[in-house]
């Protein structure tokens, strides 16, 4: 089985900097800014929030119920989830063709 790959947001600056040759500085305050502005967004007081990216995805903010009679597996312990929000993405076209080509092992 293949090494899982984990990428930071200095690994997409540093290859956004290198294609718009800006410095991993600039490139890096721009993706940080772009990703505070979708957080903020997506942590308005709406119960139903969508943020569209063409060609990569959907984030969408909806509501969950409360739950009032979860159970907590390590204690088993019987808790109350009270209602909150929760968040969903759901790739593109493009992104969601890419995705399901078929495996090379």
């Amino acid at each position: 089985m293949e090494e899982k790959k984990n990428y930071t947001k200095m690994d997409i600056s540093k290859i956004v900097a290198s294609r718009l040759d800006l410095s991993v500085n600039q490139a890096h305050s721009i993706i940080s800014e772009s990703f505070t502005v979708m957080r903020e967004m997506m942590s308005e007081d709406r119960l139903n929030t969508r943020v569209e990216i063409r060609n990569f995805g959907t984030f969408a903010v909806k509501p969950a119920r409360a739950k009032p009679r979860a159970r907590n597996p390590r204690t088993n312990e019987e808790i109350y989830v009270p209602a909150h929000k929760k968040t969903h993405f759901r790739p593109g076209k493009l992104l969601k063709s890419i995705l399901q080509k078929p495996i090379d092992y």
